[in-house]
């Protein structure tokens, strides 16, 4: 499923009028037709009492088609309109117009003070947002600031139900300048917004759902537009390699997780039994000899390279036997618990010298040790893959915190193209990002991932699809899906404080087990 912004909409509503012919009253009359039923699959056994918000621009528009519709099937419905009607205008005005003339129950917000919006917002079982939609820029003005804080005051004992998206939110980048309706139900038309799932939006679209209202998805390529996709589980499905039944231990790849730091023993063996339990092969974890007896107790079931150290960390010369050892292996995942140490810019560039094409993952700070040098990214014979969370990846590109969370899809896409790799953008909502621009938005994962050792089972998960045949872009889909979804099911049980790196783990095998 795509993902559109603002513009997208835009030019693709303007596309349909204009090029395809069908006017944009008839698009308002199916966006409300397509709400309507919506309203009433949520109400089976009831009819509820529905109170329609509606602003002055087309989301109004669309409000005046819900409630004259509703009314027409014998629902008591009502509108409160929070906008001048002599400044309605094109085809929201012609709908209000065919409303008016109808003498259909409508309240002026003008007309009314703020005691009296009360009682009308107590009377409904349903209150529809039909205020703002997508033109949202900025904070939300009086007086719909002082409406919009009196609905939420209703959220959880009425159905508060958003038309597109939930007024004052950010359609492009989910931001809330101020108030916005927290729904608990978004019925969006054609395709989810970018703003559903970036900063506060996926605080305030409850469950939503994209409604067709005969624009055809297909005009997004014609008028080439390259919009991201969200990640579904039936593209997951499409994304994991699949096991022959006469397959062996060979057939199904070696991973080399390289790293660990006496500070950091557990990040390697939580790659290394991600990637085992999701169906790699063979695991070889190359680490320091220090932490080598702790390792190889906890993780008996992967293959070890103990490797020279020095204060604790990975030696320069280390670099010696992991070469002669590469050959044997599929895939590469460097990182996860390596920590820094002197030297070990140059030890990562001697690495990737002596890497002979294999994919290639690099993870938490073996990214800072690249920083300065990503023009090896370029050169590699071989695919990389790069999984930073955003303080990582404010490193990357110079940027603050701020601005790598306010154009998460921006600057995934071009960090990819211009590195020519694949990237992984960790956080809520994850990223994956390829060097052809293709992007998409992992729309799961929670709070309950926010802990140390989760991105070590993600990099294994990873690891684990690219030795096993997956395509850079397949491998980071599956694992992204896999980890956010195996998080909120064992939040489930263990609660969203309780859920550790191993239950990921059984999470994952559950998930595998279940669906795929």
């Amino acid at each position: 499923m795509l993902v559109a912004g603002q513009r997208d909409m835009q030019m693709m509503d303007r596309y349909t009028m204009e090029k395809l012919g069908l006017p944009g009253i008839v698009l308002m009359e199916n966006a409300g037709a397509r709400v309507v039923e919506e309203i009433l699959a949520s109400f089976s056994n009831q009819t509820p009492r529905v109170l329609v918000l509606a602003g002055g621009g087309n989301n109004g528009g669309d409000g005046f088609v819900i409630a004259r519709r509703l009314i027409d099937l014998g629902v008591e419905a009502q509108i409160l309109l929070l906008a001048d009607p002599t400044r309605i205008s094109g085809d929201a005005k012609i709908h209000y117009d065919v409303y008016i003339n109808r003498k259909l129950p409508i309240f002026y917000l003008h007309e009314l003070s703020m005691k009296e919006v009360n009682p009308r917002l107590e009377w409904a079982d349903v209150i529809v947002d039909a205020l703002l939609g997508t033109g949202v820029n900025g904070p939300v003005r009086e007086p719909l600031s002082r409406v919009i804080s009196l609905v939420n005051e209703y959220k959880g004992n009425k159905l508060i139900l958003s038309v597109d998206i939930p007024s004052g939110v950010s359609s492009d980048t989910g931001n809330v300048d101020g108030v916005a309706i927290k729904a608990d139900k978004t019925i969006t038309f054609v395709f989810p917004k970018k703003g559903f799932f970036f900063n506060q939006g996926p605080s305030y679209i409850g469950e939503w759902k994209a409604v067709d209202i005969s624009v055809p998805p297909a005009v997004a390529a014609n008028l080439g537009l390259n919009l991201p996709q969200l990640i579904t589980e039936d593209a997951v499905k499409n994304s994991i390699p699949k096991r022959p039944a006469t397959g062996h231990k060979g057939t199904f790849g070696h991973v080399l997780v390289v790293g660990g730091s006496r500070p950091y023993v557990g990040a390697p063996i939580y790659s290394a039994k991600a990637a085992l339990h999701s169906g790699a092969g063979l695991v070889t974890l190359a680490v320091p000899e220090g932490i080598y007896p702790m390792a190889a107790a906890q993780c008996s079931e992967a293959l070890f390279l103990p490797l020279p150290e020095e204060n604790g960390h990975i030696a320069a010369r280390a670099i010696v036997q992991i070469s002669s050892a590469l050959p044997q292996f599929d895939c590469v995942a460097v990182g996860p618990g390596l920590g820094r140490f002197p030297g070990g810019e140059k030890w990562l560039k001697q690495l990737l010298y002596a890497l002979t094409g294999q994919a290639l993952i690099i993870d938490a700070d073996a990214l800072y040790l690249i920083r300065n040098d990503l023009g090896l990214l370029k050169g590699y014979n071989g695919q990389v893959i790069l999984t930073p969370h955003p303080g990582e990846m404010s490193r990357l590109v110079n940027k603050t915190v701020s601005d790598i969370e306010a154009d998460r899809l921006g600057i995934a896409a071009t960090f990819a193209k211009e590195n020519n790799i694949y990237l992984v953008l960790k956080g809520h909502r994850t990223v994956i990002a390829g060097p052809d621009g293709e992007v998409y938005i992992n729309p799961y994962g929670h709070d309950a991932l926010g802990k140390g050792g989760s991105g070590d089972v993600l990099t294994g998960l990873i690891a684990s699809f690219l030795a096993q045949g997956s395509s850079p872009m397949n491998a980071a889909i599956s694992a992204s899906y896999l980890h956010a979804r195996a998080g909120e099911e064992k939040a489930k049980t263990l609660s969203n404080y309780g859920v550790m790196p191993l239950d990921i783990i059984d999470g994952v095998k559950e998930l595998l087990k279940e669906s795929f």
